[in-house]
């Protein structure tokens, strides 16, 4: 099965609220993010976010440029129904992130809990090659995973594990590693899940 199919049938099965990952307030997220300290009107793009709750939660806060990619396009859909007439105050992208490729770039990238689902090298690769293409320069990346001590598998998938020197050096010397929150996540159905966020700047000359 594909990310795709795999995808569109998780969220074509479950309420959002019941998938492990579902946050109601998406606290770290946006701790690292307002740490990142943007203008309102700088570019944010959510890798993943899918029916996330984050962009409420920066629509809320003033933001005024946000993008939401994911997967799938159910995901997509029940966060745009779920904003109602706020939606169209927000660009969405049903793409895979491995093979995301535009002319947009963004002051900020964040994604909780997609690149630990890329097992492969060459997956690894094709996403850092995508933030490469998308980030601009001295702009931040919020990537969270789940950390050493996390489930090594999710959605009937298996994951890697990172700590924030070993997510640092997927990345590569071209980002800077400036701060790490760990996070103990709750699901739904009460059980605990070690998270790892990390916030890294793009340094500036970089190619």
């Amino acid at each position: 099965m594909d990310q795709k199919t795999h995808w569109e049938g998780v969220y074509g099965k479950k309420k959002v609220t019941e998938t492990s990952w579902y946050q109601k307030i998406p606290l770290t997220s946006l701790t690292l993010i307002e740490n990142a300290a943007l203008h309102e009107d700088e570019a944010i793009i959510d890798v993943g976010g899918g029916a996330s709750t984050l962009v409420d939660h920066l629509l809320t806060a003033g933001y005024q440029n946000l993008t939401v990619l994911d997967i799938s396009s159910k995901a997509l859909e029940n966060a745009r129904l779920r904003l109602l007439d706020r939606e169209g105050e927000v660009a969405w992208i049903d793409a895979d992130v491995t093979d995301f490729d535009s002319q947009a770039t963004y002051d900020l990238w964040h994604d909780r809990a997609v690149f630990h689902f890329f097992t492969q090298p060459e997956q690894r690769r094709a996403y850092v090659a995508s933030l490469m293409r998308h980030l601009k320069p001295r702009g931040h990346a919020i990537i969270a995973t789940f950390a050493i001590d996390g489930p090594t598998r999710c959605s009937n998938l298996e994951i890697v594990r990172y700590t924030p020197e070993a997510l640092h050096q997927e990345l590569g010397p071209q980002f800077e590693l400036l701060e790490t929150i760990t996070e103990t996540h709750i699901t739904p159905s009460n059980k605990k899940q070690s998270f790892v966020y990390c916030r890294f700047r793009r340094r500036p000359g970089e190619p």
